[in-house]
């Protein structure tokens, strides 16, 4: 968890070093070229913040593959512009405060284009730029290989470490964005929109929930992808908790395809968190009363769309937590996967086994927990602390032995998991399989919230034995008129 950025944010007036308003328009916008220091504030009394961060669109150096790091001769693609638009669309329904950007012409675009219509105020913060690549900028990728040898190789196998020009480009980008994150939060406003690139966006969503320079293409962020960062003022006026409500929400669907980190995924995990249940509806469920109850009528249509959803993939194999509206929804994937023929989907009959995983029932440990209040079923900032240590553990030890299950069924090349293994269970689930995933302590569940009915997809580019990238988290948007808005207030 970071502490510099959010037990102390800086005042406002001190960071804004130069001022510009634009001709002729009642928005204001303003340029930042650095961060000042930390001021006292009453953090129990500062109200929830909303950050929504989203990547330009595809520019004329993504088209072309060429490496653009911080220059500024890119500009977005017919395509890219058309991406930013269905951004505007996705995040029309929302009040943003404030939008920060970077000024770069593909950053500006993007969030001129999002922003439309608003008066809000606009800030230029050049603080927001692209990583800072050097002598690697404005080459293609082959040029880069050819030109730079072994150097080009520890920027594809070891970014954290890699050095050129004798600048250490992640680590610079790592300490760039910790100083972004004062002036971001002491602004006063309770959604923000911030607009910048892959690289810089990333080290955001890291330094936020306290990941190092090692997750450094571990958070996928693709073209005009949108990821929620939630801060939750503590009673006793700490540090903000802080919960990536969403990663990556791209305009198209997750599963579609494209390349994870500039690489293609071999295998992948699909996380998919059951229809609602009778239950979740409401904000706690009595610990005397049991937890393993069938989905509602929301759940039944949640887990349709789902299945919908997962159509054009085929799904062989499903597994899942024994528990009722875990199987329940997987049974509807089946069905529809089973039924992709006479669905005019697919010519070639599809079959599809169900395996259960008894460490994916979270149940039990919730059932076991002693603490005397009730326990969280809908899954709210806080939530790790209604459990006691205990049950904590076991929660995080069950996981633990989920994740190797899977892996290990992933890899395994005589099983019916294919190239792609969905898996259905509770949030609190998957939750632990995403902590799993980026090697945390049982201290990074209460980092990441989860919907009912939502898909997360981990991809594997260079197989299950190696690090998984998260390419979504909380992906709602195949619920139709039931998915939860990305712009939700916290």
């Amino acid at each position: 968890m970071i502490s510099l950025p959010l037990t102390s944010p800086i005042s406002p007036n001190r960071s804004l070093l130069h001022q510009t308003r634009r001709p002729n328009s009642t928005r204001r916008r303003f340029w930042i070229r650095s961060s000042s220091s930390l001021q006292d504030q009453d953090t129990a009394k500062t109200p929830p913040k909303r950050v929504v961060l989203v990547r330009h669109g595809q520019s004329t150096w993504n088209e072309e593959g060429r490496i653009q790091g911080s220059s500024d001769f890119s500009v977005l693609t017919n395509k890219g512009e058309s991406q930013a638009d269905i951004s505007r669309q996705m995040l029309a329904g929302d009040s943003f405060d404030v939008c920060f950007t970077s000024p770069l012409k593909r950053s500006k675009k993007t969030a001129e284009i999002i922003w439309g219509s608003r008066e809000s105020e606009m800030i230029f913060n050049y603080e927001l730029r692209e990583i800072d690549l050097y002598s690697f900028q404005g080459l293609l990728k082959k040029e880069g290989k050819e030109k730079f040898g072994e150097a080009f190789r520890e920027w594809q196998e070891d970014p954290a470490n890699f050095s050129i020009d004798g600048h250490y480009p992640v680590r610079e980008l790592w300490s760039r964005a910790r100083s972004c994150w004062p002036g971001i939060l002491a602004h006063d406003s309770k959604s923000v929109l911030v607009v910048a690139h892959n690289a810089i966006n990333q080290a955001l969503v890291a330094t936020a929930i306290g990941l190092g320079t090692e997750y450094f293409r571990s958070l996928l962020q693709s073209n005009c992808g949108v990821s929620v960062l939630d801060f939750i003022p503590r009673a006793d006026g700490g540090s903000p908790h802080v919960c990536l409500n969403r990663l990556n929400q791209t305009p198209n669907s997750p599963l579609s395809g494209g390349s994870s980190g500039g690489r293609k995924a071999s295998k992948r995990i699909i996380l998919v968190c059951h229809g609602q249940g009778d239950n979740e509806d409401s904000a706690v469920i009595n610990q005397e009363a049991t937890n393993d109850q069938p989905m509602n009528m929301l759940g039944v249509i949640q887990s349709q769309k789902i299945a919908e959803h997962l159509l054009d993939l085929r799904v062989s194999s499903i597994i899942c937590s024994p528990d009722t509206a875990s199987i329940e929804t997987a049974g509807a994937i089946s069905r529809v996967q089973e039924a992709a023929g006479c669905l005019g989907v697919d010519s070639v009959p599809r079959y599809v086994t169900t395996k259960q995983i008894n460490e994916l029932n979270v149940e039990i440990v919730l059932d076991k927990s002693n603490k005397d209040n009730d326990v969280i079923a809908s899954i709210q900032p806080g939530w790790l602390s209604q459990l006691d240590e205990e049950a904590v553990s076991a929660l995080w030890n069950r996981s633990g032995k989920a994740w190797e299950s899977l892996l290990d069924e992933l890899s395994d090349a005589e099983s019916n998991s294919g190239d792609t293994m969905v898996v259905v269970g509770p949030p609190i689930a998957h939750i632990s399989l995403i902590a799993q995933c980026l090697n945390l302590t049982k201290e990074g569940l209460g980092l990441f919230h989860l919907d009912a009915g939502s898909i997360s997809v981990i991809d594997f580019p260079d197989g299950p034995s190696r690090k998984g990238v998260i390419r979504c988290t909380n992906y709602t948007a195949h619920l139709g008129r039931w998915c939860i808005p990305i712009t939700r207030p916290a």
